[in-house]
């Protein structure tokens, strides 16, 4: 049995390898222009020859989404779905799940600091860059989201709530699969991200969603911003908000697809089918608030 597995798990390791190399030892942010770039080409050929190799390398489903013909790659990235296809969980206990997902590291923060990945942590400050933040969050509860790049790339307002600041914080374009969680210390706090602080109408906690860009996908708009956050951003980096949501309602989407981390304070606690690996989708229960 030793001499069979050998072979396989070096295999995996270099297949580990070429994929770490491939997405992260180039250029990343050169990269990530250029594919901002290409993406919004509207010429037929390049439209449709890239949309057919990207269902042919990826678990692409377009089955869901509201056009039936795109303009672009970006346009294709960036869809809409049909109305009714993501349901918010009506329970004014849940928190729902912002976006369509994968699941990672998640559950209880110990003190300041969370789970990246197997032997790798970070605490709130690298991540969050507010001590008022941290205090918020000191044993909160915190979930990891991954949207890998066939996914639906919009997120949604988990309650009904009220965005009071975003915070945007530029950097690298790591990409942030497992691979790359797995090899590169404290990858969340390096690449760029905007910190985005809401209160919920009804209880009054502060629940804070942090979208991660990634290599290829830098660049994240919010409907309530009229500025598109990306690396060329200049600032303000802090902005005052005052933008209400109702549970479900769309709040931006990513440029391609990465990762959503929320926030919630001490008292909530993870839904009992929410564990690392899952799928969840946009709407379904993230966390439980605390008993009244």
């Amino acid at each position: 049995m030793k001499n069979f597995l050998s072979p396989l798990l070096s295999r995996l390791f270099l297949q580990e390898d070429i994929n770490f190399l491939v997405t992260n030892r180039i250029p990343r942010q050169l990269a990530t222009h250029f594919m901002g770039w290409f993406s919004r080409i509207r010429h037929p050929w390049v439209r449709e020859l890239s949309i057919a190799t990207w269902r042919r390398i990826a678990d692409l489903n377009l089955d869901e989404a509201k056009k039936t013909q795109f303009d672009s790659l970006h346009d294709c990235f960036i869809r809409e779905l049909r109305e009714g296809s993501r349901p918010a969980d009506p329970d004014p206990q849940v928190l729902a799940s912002p976006c369509d997902a994968i699941v990672g590291a998640c559950g209880p923060i110990d003190g300041v600091w969370l789970v990246q990945a197997k032997g790798f942590r970070y605490t709130l400050l690298d991540l969050l860059g507010e001590p008022e933040l941290v205090r918020r969050y000191l044993d909160g509860c915190y979930a990891t989201l991954r949207i890998t790049s066939s996914m639906y790339h919009r997120f949604h307002a988990p309650h009904d709530c009220i965005v009071e600041q975003v915070n945007y914080i530029s950097g690298d374009t790591w990409n942030v699969n497992p691979i790359a969680l797995k090899r590169v210390e404290k990858l969340f706090c390096r690449n760029e991200r905007a910190v985005i602080r809401t209160r919920l109408a009804a209880s009054g906690h502060c629940v804070t969603l942090v979208p991660v860009a990634a290599v290829l996908v830098a660049g994240i708009r919010l409907h309530f911003l009229d500025v598109l956050l990306h690396l060329r951003y200049r600032g303000p980096n802090v902005i005052a908000c005052n933008a209400g949501f109702r549970k479900g309602d769309e709040m931006g989407w990513f440029q391609h697809g990465s990762t959503i981390i929320v926030f919630a304070p001490r008292g909530f606690a993870l839904s009992r089918n929410v564990r690392q690996g899952r799928i969840i989708r946009t709407g379904q229960s993230l966390m439980q608030l605390p008993e009244k």
